[in-house]
């Protein structure tokens, strides 16, 4: 549940050097890292959400009170999945772990008679103008011999700390408006707003001797401070430093994550940024177990989905592959968000209320609720889901879809219709066929949102994109849809011009670009990269169309050039692991095809790589795969893209570019043979269609 951070007030996540923006490159704030302290509960690579935590500034000192706020530089910055430190001016080396629902801080402070641990309960958000996050109630009380609690109401949430610090000849006291409150255990603060807000807090201050430690201990909950005191006990309680237990236990538990996808072969740089990106697949969303403050029971309680728009295609189908039970969990999680709050949210972060992120999409969370079923992940009750999946397709512009079967803007039509197409698949399994008959006709009507005249999706409004970013979406019937633009030959040609085969490379927009530059950029209907989520998908497109080595050559092309291990090793937003994920599964050489249980084969990345997955580990063994190149003079030369010549599935023959969900899930080996040179493999029978098993087609 917990996150841990340095906190410098900048755009990402509050750990960084820029302002938000949304186009081109953005402005630099510092010239280098710098920080004011350490904060809580972080957003994860997303864009421009609104509010990005940060909540419960910690900040060791040896500078008074009124510097509070002050940034300073990072020195000998170090990380891994569990621990960051780093030194900060004028020479206090800081470290920070955490555990579930616990972070332990550990300061060595140079020799001073007044070092100082100030905890700002009252800081949130980014320090940028319309960033911060304002607390609507808080209260903060001092409980003596190094213990204190608070709580503090932030977007309709009562986020509750508990804070033991370990320093024995101490003192504490209370702060308001950078101000000491001598002899005072406790603020309350009945009403905050913007204008009003002045900084609070808890402060702890002594002497220290050079090469001595502070140990700072912080137990959250979202059910009040006993609960934080207890989940502090639970995970600290005991030994006098709690630092490398804590430590020891989250480094094992990412250790045994991280593992549970191995490859073998590529370069190094290549099997490091493999890594990170599984890393970062797994950060969110984050799991709070027995700690929604919505509803009472206990149970999982997920949050930072942010956003379904961003996860579903596929973050989630590797959470169900490799980390099941939590899938599970965040499903559980998202049907009792629906039953609390009305609907499935689109977006569900740490706040009150279920985000819609409604210009975004519509019925995403019926994708990941239909791949669940048809796997058999977890013990969900399915009529109560399918009551919910069902009520959930009349809410917003849903309405207007059942009534018109086309909506604006368009790519709601498509997004519904999908909808229809997953909830139908849930209540046939459930044995209703009646309501099943029902959605599959709905679920044809995916067909409006096309213009015969030009095979792509109709004029309309377009979230983050144009129609030609959204014209490639994987549907449920893509026979129909190809067959719709003019056939295959018609069909692959828009792709080709999509992907720009053959035309002339795209200058860039720098720092602020201008309206007119981004508009001429726009205008060229190109790719606009992985970090634009209808594209994620568009390259598996030409499975489809009979052109299975095209997908290999857009893939090769993203994975060679677009990721790195330096800064900027990411083509844009991360979005929570949705990018990362991207890349993990293109590593591997397949693509989940989200709501219909379906991956799609590809060349992998590496020679080997092994997935544990529910049944056991899913193999991929490549023969003829070739390594990076790396010449006689020691430099790296451009790999060459390889293609899939033929293939077999557990020692059968496979002449398909498919497997399902189930082929994966329950374990087995996947050996591809690859080749330098485009093959006729796959090339015949495509991946399923609605249209296979109702050969007449889609209807308006």
């Amino acid at each position: 549940m917990v996150s841990a951070c340095a906190y410098s007030g900048a755009y990402p996540t509050g750990y960084g050097r820029y302002g938000k923006n949304t186009e081109g490159v953005p402005e630099a704030m510092f010239e280098n890292l710098r920080a004011s302290g350490f904060t809580h509960f972080q957003q994860s690579g997303t864009g421009a959400i609104r509010k990005y935590y940060n909540y419960v500034r910690v900040t060791p000192m040896v500078q008074p009170l009124d510097d509070l706020g002050t940034t300073w530089q990072l020195h000998d910055e170090t990380a891994s999945p569990g621990y960051y430190a780093t030194t900060l001016d004028p020479g206090i080396r800081c470290e920070v772990t955490v555990g579930d629902k616990v972070a332990v801080h550990r300061y060595t402070f140079p020799e001073t008679r007044s070092a100082r641990v100030v905890v700002d309960l009252s800081c949130g958000g980014l320090a940028i103008a319309h960033g911060r996050t304002i607390p609507l109630r808080a209260y903060a009380e001092s409980l003596g011999h190094g213990r204190a609690q608070g709580t503090v109401v932030v977007e309709g949430v009562p986020l509750s700390v508990h804070v033991e610090v370990h320093a024995p000849g101490w003192r504490q006291m209370l702060w308001h408006d950078r101000r000491l409150i001598e002899g005072g255990t406790r603020l309350d603060f009945d009403s905050i707003r913007q204008t009003t807000l002045r900084a609070f807090g808890l402060l702890f201050m002594g002497p220290a001797r050079a090469g001595r430690t502070i140990e700072v201990r912080l137990g959250f909950s979202l059910r009040g401070c006993d609960q934080a005191r207890a989940n502090l006990d639970r995970e600290c309680g005991g030994p006098t430093t709690a630092f490398d237990a804590v430590r020891t236990a989250t480094t094992g538990r990412w250790a045994d994550h991280v593992d549970r996808v191995q490859v073998d072969g590529g370069t190094p740089a290549r099997r490091q940024v493999m890594a990170t990106a599984l890393y970062h697949s797994l950060i969110k969303p984050c799991f709070g177990d027995d700690e929604s403050p919505f509803w009472p029971t206990p149970g999982p309680f997920a949050f930072d989905v942010c956003t379904m728009w961003d996860i579903y295609k596929t973050q989630l189908p590797l959470l169900m592959a490799i980390t099941p039970d939590r899938a599970a969990d965040l499903l559980e999680s998202l049907i009792r968000v629906c039953e609390e709050e009305g609907n499935f949210p689109i977006g569900y972060r740490m706040a009150r209320g279920a985000d819609r992120f409604f210009r975004q999409a519509s019925a995403l969370a019926h994708t990941a609720l239909a791949d669940a079923r048809s796997i058999g992940l977890g013990d969900l009750d399915w009529n109560w889901a399918l009551v919910h999946m069902e009520d959930d397709l009349r809410r917003l512009y849903g309405e207007d879809f059942i009534e018109h079967g086309v909506v604006h803007p368009i790519t709601h039509t498509l997004d519904l219709a999908y909808g229809h197409h997953c909830t139908a698949q849930v209540a046939r399994a459930v044995g209703d066929r009646r309501l099943a008959d029902e959605l599959d006709e709905r679920a044809r009507l995916w067909v409006n949102a096309f213009d015969p005249s030009s095979g792509l999706l109709r004029d309309s409004e377009y979230y983050e994109g144009g129609k030609w970013n959204y014209s490639f979406r994987l549907l449920h019937d893509m026979r129909a849809r190809i067959a719709l633009a003019g056939g295959d030959d018609a069909f692959l040609g828009m792709l080709d011009a999509f992907f720009g085969f053959g035309a002339g490379a795209v200058t860039q927009p720098g720092l602020a670009p201008s309206t007119a530059e981004m508009a001429a950029g726009y205008r060229l209907n190109r790719f606009e990269g992985l970090n634009n989520e209808p594209d994620m998908e568009a390259p598996w497109a030409y499975h489809y169309a009979g052109s299975p080595h095209r997908t290999a050559d857009v893939v090769h092309a993203a994975l060679t050039w677009q990721f790195g291990t330096g800064r900027g090793g990411l083509p844009g937003n991360d979005d929570s692991g949705g990018l990362s994920s991207w890349y993990v599964w293109a590593s591997l050489g397949l693509f989940p095809v989200a709501g219909q249980s379906l991956f799609l084969i590809n060349a992998p990345a590496f020679s080997r790589a092994t997935v544990r997955v529910p049944g056991g580990e899913f193999v991929i063994e490549c023969t003829g795969h070739r390594e990076d190149p790396i010449g006689a003079d020691g430099i790296e030369r451009t790999p060459a893209t390889q293609y899939v010549q033929s293939a077999t599935l557990d020692g059968h023959r496979l002449d398909r570019t498919h497997l399902s969900a189930c082929d994966l899930h329950r374990g087995g080996v996947l050996r591809l043979e690859l080749g330098p040179t485009p093959s006729r493999w796959g090339c015949l029978t495509r991946p399923p269609s609605l249209s296979d098993a109702h050969p007449g087609g889609p209807t308006t």
